[in-house]
């Protein structure tokens, strides 16, 4: 079995934006470009996050850049009010009909993530910090 290649700044699969909705409808194929396009561009802010052991928050903003994806997460009072920063190659699948996104870390790994701060999680030095953390968990505990 080869180790999952972590790349933490990029969503891992091209249709992880679209979830289930994209394919379970019967009457919808695999290639409606309008709902793949609708799906994609779908705002996660307000979706609900869940880890593999339980909720984490909502997302609070989302970044679709290429290279540099990702969530930041106001965790309410699970972590006192706290944010995390979650690379977008944590995100295992989006289900826009529940309006949540499942994350495949569990609750204790994404709060021991480095402290987001909102003045510098777009530095180059917070994002390496980040991106280390979230590639070491993944070379730890790969998912199920």
């Amino acid at each position: 079995m080869q180790p999952l290649s972590f790349v933490p700044w990029a969503w891992r699969e091209p249709g992880t934006l679209g979830g289930p909705a994209a394919t379970d409808d019967p009457d919808r194929t695999g290639n409606d470009s309008a709902h793949a396009d609708e799906q994609a561009s779908a705002d996660l802010a307000g979706y609900s996050v869940e880890a593999t052991d339980g909720s984490i928050g909502k997302v609070d903003e989302a970044t679709y850049d290429v290279g540099s994806a990702f969530l930041v997460v106001d965790t309410g009072p699970w972590i006192f009010g706290r944010k995390v920063l979650l690379p977008a190659g944590t995100v295992q699948r989006i289900d826009h009909d529940e309006r949540t996104a499942y994350v495949d870390r569990t609750k204790d790994q994404i709060k021991n993530s480095p402290e987001y701060d909102k003045d510098t999680f777009s530095t180059p030095q917070y994002r390496e910090q980040v991106g280390s953390y979230y590639t070491g968990s993944y070379r730890d505990t790969p998912p199920m």
